[in-house]
């Protein structure tokens, strides 16, 4: 029998959930308080893992102007070594830069060509939910009140969740693990024009600074941080400006780069394992569930594992609240809780400048360890794979990447 299931928020969560479920059958409505379409702060990298995912839900890629794929890779340790690695060539894609204003738009059209029903410029008010159904309360892009009934509501509204703050579930004062600043370059002549730079700058450490290329001699880039690392907000602001005047910095984009417009900056949430992940017939994905990754400050990937998660519980489950409840619980257990506690551990090797130099030089060892590195930091493989059994199959870094065909 067909379900009925209110999504609030348009981003890749939100869309994966409602492509997913729409394939299924179910009957889909989304709200989004933007008018797509809307930039998003983000390094827009696309993993292997978030394009597997991509795949599967049947994803046009010609929908996003920009898209670029990715094979070369350069990292650059504390100390000013430069560690160069590649993803395969051939046999499908393992990364890829599109930027978010594109993607979004692209998914939120997938959507509703898959049949959802769009509500863009709609902003969430309120929520009731009983045994039977829930019920949202909206104020819509002419200032009118609307209500939206369903047997289900997945909040996919973001790092500052309004669902999960109106159900009493948030955090107070709750400012995100990360935070992020990124700025868009034209003009790209130096190495940034093909290749996907990391820096692990000393003073930035666990976090990092990088540029993604992008069509037309433009890039992506910005930095990283981990708040509970003492990076003040002062801090960032001035990291900011310093970085974008290191010499290795401007060598890599070209001394005649132009930064445009201005930097964008954001928090990040990655705390998924002591997130709240359901309250009743709600059920929180991507940022509202904390599922940024805690070692990379990635998140695209992550938002659209937690929407296809969301949609097959409830499709399994249908109107059974309690077992829709505890199937998304394990799930996600399943998924992101020895990979959380993986990446969490692994941050506390790269907070120290020698813990990142030590890592990288064991990466750089030899052709197998930058081979299967790369793949690995690229989640063609779960963080923790290798320590849950569960997760286990043939051809353990060998797959074929995604769009393979």
């Amino acid at each position: 029998m067909p379900l009925t299931v209110t999504i609030v928020g348009g981003g890749p969560a939100g869309t994966a959930a409602a492509i997913s479920l729409t394939r299924a059958g179910h009957r889909v409505t989304i709200i989004d308080k933007a008018t797509f379409p809307r930039d998003k702060c983000c390094g827009d990298g696309l993993t292997t893992g978030a394009l597997r995912i991509l795949d599967d839900l049947g994803f046009d890629r010609s929908r996003v102007a920009d898209w670029q794929p990715c094979h070369d890779i350069e990292l650059r340790t504390p100390s000013g070594r430069t560690v160069s690695l590649c993803l395969p060539a051939s046999q499908g894609l393992f990364a890829a830069i599109a930027p978010r204003q594109q993607l979004d738009q692209a998914l939120l059209d997938q959507a509703r060509d898959a049949g959802a029903v769009v509500h863009e410029g709609t902003t969430f008010t309120s929520v009731d939910h009983n045994d039977d159904c829930v019920r949202i309360s909206c104020i819509d892009a002419q200032g009118a009140t609307v209500t939206f009934e369903s047997d289900y509501l997945i909040a996919a509204d973001g790092m500052w969740s309004p669902v999960r703050r109106f159900l009493g579930v948030g955090i107070d004062g709750y400012l995100g693990e990360w935070h992020a600043f990124r700025q868009y370059v034209s003009n790209v002549t130096g190495d940034a024009r093909t290749k996907l730079i990391v820096w692990f700058e000393p003073d930035l450490l666990p976090g990092y600074a990088w540029s993604f290329p992008l069509p037309g001699n433009r890039a992506n880039i910005g930095f990283g941080v981990l708040r509970n690392a003492g990076h003040s907000v002062q801090f960032m602001k001035n990291a900011w400006d310093d970085l974008k005047q290191r010499e290795h910095v401007i060598a890599a984009l070209g001394p005649d780069a132009v930064f445009e417009d201005r930097h964008t900056a954001w928090p990040i949430p990655a705390r998924v394992n002591d997130a709240a992940k359901t309250v009743g017939r709600v059920l929180f994905v991507g940022d509202a569930v904390c599922a940024t990754d805690a070692l990379t400050g990635e998140g695209i990937g992550q938002a659209l594992l937690t929407g296809q998660v969301a949609a097959k519980a409830i499709d399994d489950h249908g109107k059974n609240a309690a077992a829709v409840h505890s199937a998304y619980e394990k799930s996600m257990n399943h998924h992101f809780y020895a990979d959380h506690r993986m990446s969490t551990l692994l941050g506390r090797v790269l907070a120290r400048r020698r813990g990142a130099e030590g890592a990288l030089r064991i990466v750089n060892l030899n052709s197998w360890t930058r081979r299967n590195f790369t793949r690995w930091m690229f989640e063609d493989e779960p963080r923790a794979a290798l320590f849950t059994p569960s997760r286990w199959h043939k051809g353990f870094l060998k797959r074929p990447g995604a769009f393979n065909n």
